[in-house]
């Protein structure tokens, strides 16, 4: 987990001042496509910087304890926000109350919800802070009502009607019920990795490689422009990814 502190000093929930005895965290996702969390906070040169005025950490704006998203070098990460303690606005209420006097809470930044790399990274970083926010408060993630979604919430009358992350994780494979074993596992210090993880890991492992330039050598020798006038490789692209076997197989045919 990364997690970085800018807390929202001007915001409404962190001048009230008003405390809570945290007995659960809740999810939420923005519901906005802007993976940035510089959409939210004022920003730095490590969170990266709200240039539209629009961030969180003014009057007149609910709040959450935390966002998750991408930082200025696209990679994902945490901002607190407000201290994990602080009452926040961030559910409504329902016909039961509300969540917002018990559960700490924090955002996903969405994105288009297409991104299968983005997900899981974001994914796997509300597992960890979750797990980190239960241990520190005594939560048991899999009792009842601890770890809800704003969804959930709704359903069980603490919070307003609001589909996220309901609307997004199940296009992925991934439940509530899914995220709460994920928390308890790794509270317990279980690394394992799913077989949907390890193929959203890899597939954005190929597209760093893909992204990556001819090697130095290559350019030196101008072997790499030569296969390619010679018509050993179709075009110049991603020329560090890796090699298929009917890609390989290709060359050797060509090359003879």
């Amino acid at each position: 987990m990364r997690l970085r502190q800018q807390f929202l000093t001007k915001n409404d929930c962190y001048r009230a001042g008003n405390t809570i005895r945290p007995k659960g965290v809740m999810v939420h996702s923005t519901g906005a496509n802007n993976p940035k969390v510089c959409r939210y906070v004022p920003g730095d040169d490590e969170l990266g910087r709200n240039t539209g005025g629009n961030h969180w950490n003014q009057p007149g704006k609910f709040c959450v304890h935390a966002f998750i998203g991408k930082f200025a070098d696209g990679k994902v990460g945490t901002v607190q926000t407000l201290p994990w303690n602080r009452l926040a606005w961030h559910c409504g209420s329902g016909k039961k109350g509300s969540a917002n006097g018990t559960h700490i809470s924090f955002e996903i930044c969405e994105d288009r919800l297409t991104d299968p790399a983005y997900f899981q990274a974001v994914y796997q970083e509300a597992v960890e802070l979750t797990a980190m926010l239960c241990r520190e408060y005594g939560l048991d993630p899999l009792a009842d009502g601890v770890v809800l979604c704003h969804a959930e919430g709704h359903k069980r009358g603490v919070a307003s009607n609001h589909g996220d992350v309901l609307h997004w994780w199940p296009k992925f494979g991934k439940t509530m019920d899914n995220f709460r074993a994920d928390v308890a596992r790794t509270m317990k210090g279980e690394d394992e990795m799913s077989y949907e993880q390890f193929k959203a890991y890899m597939e954005q492992y190929r597209k760093e490689l893909a992204a990556l330039p001819a090697p130095k050598w290559a350019e030196d020798t101008g072997e790499w422009d030569q296969a390619h006038k010679a018509g050993i490789i179709a075009d110049k692209s991603r020329p560090q990814d890796l090699v298929t076997r009917a890609e390989a197989a290709a060359m050797i045919v060509r090359a003879k």
